[in-house]
């Protein structure tokens, strides 16, 4: 009789809708909590460890299973009352108190590290978080998406997590209070002047999405407009109001990004009113922001975060540091104070634009291109530049294989990783263990109320 290999069970078979009683095991990587329900693993958002739930199926599938929250039964002594009552991104914890989001973070790079396993995981030094004593109104930038109802009213605000519908945000406890004051004021004004609101599903309108971005030193604020249309209808009598009410905004920028596309910005800006750019500061260095520049949307832990990386780094007057993923420089000027020489790259043009202006500002010896590092740091070695130290800052993709090699390659001796994304950290340091050790990981809370978790990791050459 042949012999049938008997799959691993994965427990009952569940259907949509249904309602089940589950106790919460842990959190995800997501924030969401996980409980099994007759052997079968169950993905509930809103629910904490160690919480009795009634929650009901909204997907049913052969290997795990997702929930909604309907009640908590048994409450965990960490449950706090949220501020904001939203059901979009960006506050995926805010129910969770403070002092567990912080462990939590913690948590998630160690099972990020238990899941790619790198050389010696087990014995990495993972710190406490680094949090805020304020964990709110610290982000320095709203991208509200804009729609108009069926009844003419603006919404402006974030989608539904998991959907394309729109959820109107009247208030956002992570944001700044005059930035939400700005963006309210603009939803009447749009609809005072019936301005052309883009349509998605007919692919028609103009303006689809509103961006405010505040400098917490200086109090400039920069609005942008981002537009389906080259014409926006309207937008000089919008624009005259609006600066009139906030004197603090003093950029007003137009991105053109037609058609249907996931991509908020497009790739032509023009200036509406004002001038082009904001003023930052973090620590000693002023930062020139334009609207398409990357910037960190908490100056106030991107201080923390970047006196982390200098101490990693610990650059003497005869080193020279390159800047991967530069952006508007921020972190090289930051920390490459004391450095011989500064280098970095970026693939946003606008963004290597405002590094070099930031540089003859902070009086730094700098040299920035615009391009990809695994490209541009071979050209410079071969034209005779050598350099010490490395720091990169990746997106959430992590490091490009390419980079990877490069790195290899060349060995700086000093190497700090910033991850925004455990997940591509732990999977890039299998392949940088080969010629790094990890001295520690620093995880640094940057968005509070969020799953997010970010870190800095001294990597010391073998």
């Amino acid at each position: 009789m042949k012999q049938v290999k008997r799959q691993p069970s994965t427990g009952v078979q569940l259907k949509k809708g249904q309602k089940i009683v589950v106790t919460i095991k842990r959190l995800g990587i997501n924030g969401e909590g996980i409980g099994y329900y007759k052997r079968k693993i169950v993905f509930i958002p809103k629910t904490l460890p160690g919480e009795v739930v009634l929650a009901q199926i909204t997907e049913a599938k052969t290997k795990y299973a997702k929930a909604r929250l309907l009640k908590v039964k048994q409450a965990s002594e960490k449950r706090v009352t949220p501020i904001d009552k939203y059901d979009v991104g960006g506050i995926e914890l805010e129910h969770l108190a403070y002092d567990a989001q912080l462990e939590f973070k913690r948590d998630v790079i160690a099972q990020a590290l238990e899941k790619f396993k790198p050389k010696g995981y087990k014995n990495y030094e993972l710190r406490p978080t680094l949090g805020m004593a304020e964990p709110y109104h610290y982000r320095n930038k709203a991208q509200f998406q804009v729609r108009k109802t069926k009844e003419g009213k603006v919404m402006a605000g974030l989608y539904k997590e998991n959907s394309h519908q729109l959820v109107d945000l009247p208030t956002f406890a992570t944001q700044r209070d005059l930035t939400m004051q700005i963006i309210r004021e603009l939803c009447s004004l749009l609809e005072k002047w019936q301005v052309s609101i883009y349509d998605e599903r007919k692919n028609q309108g103009s303006l689809k999405t509103i961006v405010v971005r505040e400098a917490f030193a200086t109090g400039e604020v920069q609005l942008v407009f981002v537009t389906n249309t080259l014409q926006l209808p309207h937008k000089n009598e919008v624009i005259a109001e609006i600066l009139q009410k906030f004197p603090a905004i003093v950029s007003v920028m137009q991105n053109i990004n037609p058609g249907r596309t996931s991509l908020v910005w497009g790739k032509e800006t023009q200036l509406l009113a004002g001038k082009e750019s904001i003023t930052e500061k973090i620590g000693d260095v002023w930062f020139d922001l334009s609207a398409r520049a990357f910037f960190q949307m908490n100056p106030k832990q991107t201080e923390v975060l970047y006196d982390e990386v200098k101490k990693a780094l610990a650059l003497s007057e005869s080193e020279t540091l390159v800047d991967a993923y530069c952006g508007v420089g921020t972190i090289g000027l930051y920390v490459g104070k004391n450095a011989q020489e500064i280098r970095g790259m970026d693939i946003i043009a606008e963004s290597i634009s405002d590094a070099q202006k930031n540089a003859q500002k902070a009086q730094r010896k700098a040299h920035y291109e615009t391009g990809k590092a695994e490209e541009l740091l071979p050209k410079w070695i071969k034209a005779g530049f050598s350099f010490d130290a490395l720091v990169v800052d990746p997106p959430r993709t992590g490091l490009d294989d390419a980079l990877i090699a490069t790195i290899l390659k060349y060995r700086p001796e000093k190497f700090v990783y910033v991850s925004c994304n455990p997940s591509t950290l732990a999977r890039d340091l299998v392949k940088l263990t080969a010629a790094y050790d990890v001295s520690y990981i620093q995880s640094v809370d940057m968005f509070p109320q969020t799953a997010r978790a970010e870190a800095v990791v001294k990597l010391q050459r073998k």
